[in-house]
């Protein structure tokens, strides 16, 4: 892991990733990229880490991608810059781990896209989005995939085509963001949020996260006919079985953290 990406993880299960490119507004270069392919992907083979939160260094959550690399290069390089850029939001909702974003300043384009791709968000009242590409000529057709999954079609495309912020509060009525909070807070609600997440059993959080994200684009027989059966699988597992007992029991569950 290089300097740009700083990993920590608390007594609690509570993993932090920071991007620490404060001096490039947090751009999501090739480079910054794939660190955090690397670093998501340890995230997702460990068992210790129960929940993650994203954050980033200074004054702004993240300007989207390097504009100084996408500047003259040849098409090659920029289908491989999309392309890791692809690949870094998929995985952050492919791992185990509930990923949480601690947004700070402005979001923009790819910024936004990763703000969109985390399964939750916290943001500061200041905060605020947009995927301004249309204004430099670049669409922001691979932020609009993460985008359009989050928000209302026609908030989305209003967004996409002014290139438009939007604020805080706009963005948790739109469903953007899941949480708004003093700026001051930010910090401390995040870690809250995330310790509330972590301390759930770890393998039905799994089973949940992966479900949704199956589920969501399924027609409605389909997804019915799929999430019966992994309920039914969850239902039969060890920490679901404590989970029930616990609670005919009114006691506190003890789990295992494993199906």
């Amino acid at each position: 892991m290089s300097d740009s990406i700083v990993f920590s993880l608390a007594d609690d299960a509570v993993a932090t990733v920071t991007i620490n490119e404060p001096e490039t507004r947090n751009a999501l270069s090739r480079s910054v990229m794939n660190d955090l392919i690397d670093t998501f992907a340890e995230v997702g083979r460990r068992t210790d880490v129960r929940a993650v939160i994203l954050k980033t260094a200074g004054h702004v959550f993240s300007s989207g991608h390097d504009l100084k690399e996408i500047s003259g290069a040849e098409l090659d390089v920029q289908q491989e810059t999309f392309a890791v850029c692809s690949r870094l939001m998929q995985l952050i909702q492919s791992i185990p781990q509930p990923v949480i974003a601690q947004v700070q300043g402005v979001a923009t384009a790819a910024g936004c896209q990763l703000v969109a791709s985390c399964d939750l968000a916290v943001a500061a009242r200041a905060a605020r989005f947009a995927t301004p590409g249309v204004k430099i000529g670049l669409f922001c057709s691979t932020p609009m995939v993460a985008l359009t999954r989050a928000v209302p079609a026609k908030t989305a495309m209003r967004m996409l085509l002014t290139g438009d912020f939007i604020g805080a509060d706009d963005a948790l009525t739109y469903g953007l963001v899941s949480d708004v909070v003093a700026d001051d807070e930010l910090e401390a609600a995040t870690g809250e949020l995330a310790r509330k997440v972590a301390s759930a059993s770890s393998a039905t959080v799994a089973v949940g996260k992966s479900a949704f994200y199956e589920q969501r684009d399924l027609p409605l027989a389909d997804a019915y006919v799929h999430m019966s059966e992994v309920m039914a699988q969850n239902a039969v597992a060890a920490d679901a079985q404590e989970g029930i007992d616990a609670f005919l029991s009114r006691r506190e569950p003890q789990w295992q953290h494993r199906g």
